[in-house]
């Protein structure tokens, strides 16, 4: 039996652009997302995923409709309260990589970890950043990594807070194909494992190994499929073979 983590009723999100213009960037959306299930978000760019994840996510109030995680409003909470929602139940992987460029790799992975009084297993940092074939030392300054090298620790980050759902916005951008596979699949893991992740990405063949994909068009879902296929992402997608 899968339990729901998220459920999206009815969300819109405009903005306004100047005083007498607004720009409707999502319509009228409707999803759930579920524990031990893996979703990913398409869409050709402009189509509004990333400020569907952040609107889902805690993050970005929509105009209109109501997001329940784990069957909170985190619109509606109090600030001390959505700070504990985030902390115990929420990890995000940014694409801006959100780290602190003054502290090292491994404080920057453990801050979720000291933020919840939660103790820092440092093998277990080790481990996590030798499987994600993570090359500079963990006592390095972020800010002298590579773009690629920044990701996967933002990656750990969030692995590592243990949260039971992860909202990932585009996690294997700045990698090669060995390590975007390699980050991937330890996503998939965490998802069998009976955690929810959610994952914008423009990749293709790694939506297409997910449980379920969502394909934005417009600002709204056009269609929500279960165990995609390559092909049944370039055809929802409107993508022509000659394309591929």
């Amino acid at each position: 039996m899968t339990h729901t983590a998220i459920t999206v009723s009815n969300l819109s999100k405009e903005f306004q652009i100047d005083q007498n213009k607004t720009a409707s960037v999502l319509k009228n959306i409707s999803l759930q997302a579920h524990y031990n299930e893996f979703t990913s978000i398409l869409g050709i760019s402009g189509s509004g995923k990333s400020t569907l994840l952040k609107c889902i996510s805690s993050l970005l109030a929509p105009s209109s409709g109501s997001v329940h995680i784990n069957g909170l409003n985190p619109y509606k909470l109090r600030n001390s309260q959505l700070a504990k929602l985030r902390r115990k139940d929420i990890a995000f992987i940014f694409q801006s990589y959100n780290l602190l460029p003054a502290l090292p790799v491994l404080e920057n992975i453990a801050i979720p970890l000291r933020l919840s009084h939660r103790p820092v297993d440092t093998k277990k940092i080790h481990n996590l950043l030798s499987q994600m074939k993570f090359q500079a030392d963990a006592h390095t300054f972020v800010k002298h990594l590579s773009g690629g090298e920044q990701q996967k620790v933002a990656i750990a980050r969030a692995i590592l807070s243990d949260s039971s759902i992860i909202f990932a916005d585009e996690p294997t951008g700045a990698l090669d194909s060995h390590s975007r596979q390699i980050i991937f699949d330890l996503l998939k893991g965490l998802a069998k494992a009976g955690k929810c992740v959610l994952m914008v990405t423009h990749d293709l063949e790694l939506a297409s190994q997910t449980d379920r994909a969502l394909v934005l068009k417009d600002g709204q879902i056009v269609h929500d499929i279960s165990s995609p296929s390559p092909d049944t992402l370039y055809q929802a997608l409107g993508v022509s073979i000659s394309d591929k």
